[in-house]
């Protein structure tokens, strides 16, 4: 699960990236309205943008959903090694306790009455 919300986290980034760099800038109309040369494309200067635009928020979105997945899910490994590095740890002293307990009562055991 973690890989895949990790793909589709970098397919995003990527997208984001190459999105940003194409769309237009907003000094790019301006530019053209002094006698810059011709602002619009295909899909004229208003479709372009819209569509860019629109693209670029869902793509946005998809990045902080799956940054704040990746987020909860290493929260919980984290969370999940530090749970289990106390169980190792307090089954450690219960094992040492007994062992000392053990080594009391072979040593009294050892002693003529």
């Amino acid at each position: 699960m973690e890989n895949l919300i990790l793909i589709v986290h970098i397919i995003a980034s990527l997208a984001v990236i190459g999105l940003v760099l194409i769309q237009h800038g907003k000094g790019a109309d301006a530019g053209a309205a002094f006698g810059g040369g011709n602002s619009g494309g295909v899909f004229g200067v208003q479709g372009a943008s819209n569509f860019l635009t629109r693209a670029t928020s869902i793509c946005v979105t998809i990045f902080f959903c799956t940054s704040i997945s990746l987020a909860f899910i290493a929260g919980n490994k984290h969370q999940s090694s530090l749970s289990l590095k106390s169980i190792v740890e307090n089954s450690e002293l219960a094992n040492k306790d007994t062992k000392d307990e053990s080594d009391k009562s072979s040593v009294s055991q050892d002693i003529p009455n």
